[in-house]
């Protein structure tokens, strides 16, 4: 994969003052303000391109009927939320299309920000889309958002070192994942057996989250969103599991300060067994200029891709959902020019394009099953097994409350500065409070 996307891949996967006028805090101001035809979509950095190239594709079939601008928004995706949240709590209208993170859709409708889709994304429409991408969009019985790519943690392996060490397969729990961690690095001298996420960030909640549900155990209950459901035997061992990475010697004392980088910094040094992490360190690989010492006509043999391990053998297993999707502002005048925009990003053809050129996965399952694609998008099958295992993080209109708690405690625990138990007994009743405290309704 060309640097370029694989950069822009890595870029794509985490209250202010009033505005005056339809001028942005950012000082953001549509080149074609005023027009009826003129659109705005928002979304972060486009390194590659293949965004801005998109649109000026969409614009160009238009015939100027419909004209999209593209607005570029922080890299940070806390940064880029508390623009727009600003922005909605201003009532001035500057976005009408939003490229939202998964996370974002709830607590957004909840505002009544968004505009339902339901007339416009039918079941019909939907009946290719992996579930857990598509339920990210629901609220109160309501579809406020579009799937527009999916990401997945993944347990990246050396096979090569492992096939070396006479061991067939990659762990499929965590248990195996230790001890073929140990005795692989310490016969080639690796410093680590195994690095991810572990620091006191959204990344850090995702890795907690996966650690739970590997565990057999919830935190939302699946039948009723406004119950958390964390403190169970099944999710203290997941969080057991997270703690014994780094207790067990497994996992630097460092893991706790992790992201993704970092972790993908150790393993394109060839100094760790496994890494846990999203899709888009694939092309990482290859790259020389990210630093990596694998020789790019060889890693993708030495190097695979699989399912995260589970506590206990036979469990199902989980990702955790990461990704971005299309929203319509509820504000906005243009909201059908703006589901114009939404459907042509949703093309075959435009799909494909950012799967190729963005190493975006899509998050309908025929994609996946298409070998021409493939061929040219090797990820897709890389990729394939963990994107259908996917499960969200809460789908919460204060998300970001129990976020930040989450981010506490799953890194404390990592830190082993509280005990598993200590710590689904704090998110339980601090989760639970911020649930029935805000939740309006609470069939979410």
């Amino acid at each position: 994969m060309p640097r370029r996307d694989f950069l822009k891949a890595a870029g794509a996967g985490v209250a202010g003052t009033a505005l005056l006028g339809s001028t942005a805090c950012d000082g953001f101001t549509p080149a074609v303000e005023g027009t009826s035809n003129s659109l705005v979509f928002s979304f972060g950095p486009d390194d590659s391109g293949v965004v801005q190239a998109v649109i000026d594709m969409f614009n160009k079939k238009m015939g100027g009927k419909i004209t999209v601008e593209y607005r570029e928004m922080p890299a940070d995706t806390g940064q880029y939320f508390d623009k727009l949240r600003t922005e909605f709590q201003s009532g001035v209208v500057v976005n009408d299309v939003i490229g939202a993170d998964v996370i974002w859709p709830a607590q957004l409708a909840a505002n009544g920000w968004l505009e339902p889709l339901d007339e416009l994304f039918t079941e019909e429409m939907q009946s290719d889309y992996i579930s857990a991408p598509l339920d990210t969009g629901r609220y109160n019985d309501k579809i406020y958002s579009v799937p527009w790519y999916a990401d997945a943690g993944m347990l990246y392996y050396r096979k090569d070192l492992l096939d070396k060490n006479g061991i067939k397969s990659p762990p499929k729990t965590w248990e195996e994942l230790y001890d073929i961690g140990a005795k692989v690095a310490g016969a080639e001298g690796l410093g680590y057996g195994y690095v991810g996420q572990g620091a006191e960030y959204e990344g850090g909640v995702c890795n907690g989250c996966e650690f739970v549900w590997n565990g057999g155990g919830e935190i939302q209950d699946p039948k009723d969103l406004a119950k958390i459901v964390i403190d169970s035997p099944e999710a203290m061992a997941g969080l057991e599991a997270g703690q014994k990475v780094v207790s067990s010697g497994v996992a630097p004392v460092a893991f706790a300060t992790f992201k993704e980088l970092e972790s993908l910094t150790v393993f394109l040094n060839q100094d760790a067994v496994f890494m846990r992490n999203w899709p888009f360190a694939y092309g990482g690989l290859a790259d020389p200029a990210l630093g990596t010492t694998f020789d790019p006509k060889k890693v993708y043999e030495q190097v695979l891709v699989t399912t995260l391990p589970v506590t206990e053998a036979g469990q199902e297993n989980f990702a955790c959902l990461g990704g971005w999707t299309f929203a319509i502002n509820a504000l906005s005048s243009k909201k059908e020019q703006a589901w114009e925009f939404i459907k042509f990003m949703i093309t075959p053809e435009i799909r494909e394009t950012f799967t190729i050129d963005r190493a975006a996965m899509p998050p309908e399952r025929s994609f996946y099953e298409d070998k021409k694609l493939i061929k040219e998008q090797p990820l897709l099958e890389v990729a394939k097994d963990a994107i259908a295992s996917t499960k969200p993080r809460p789908i919460h209109p204060y998300y970001s409350d129990m976020s930040l708690r989450m981010a506490e405690s799953f890194n404390e625990n990592i830190k082993s500065e509280i005990s598993p138990q200590q710590a689904i007994s704090t998110l339980q009743t601090q989760m639970q409070r911020i649930a029935d405290t805000n939740v309006p309704n609470p069939n979410i």
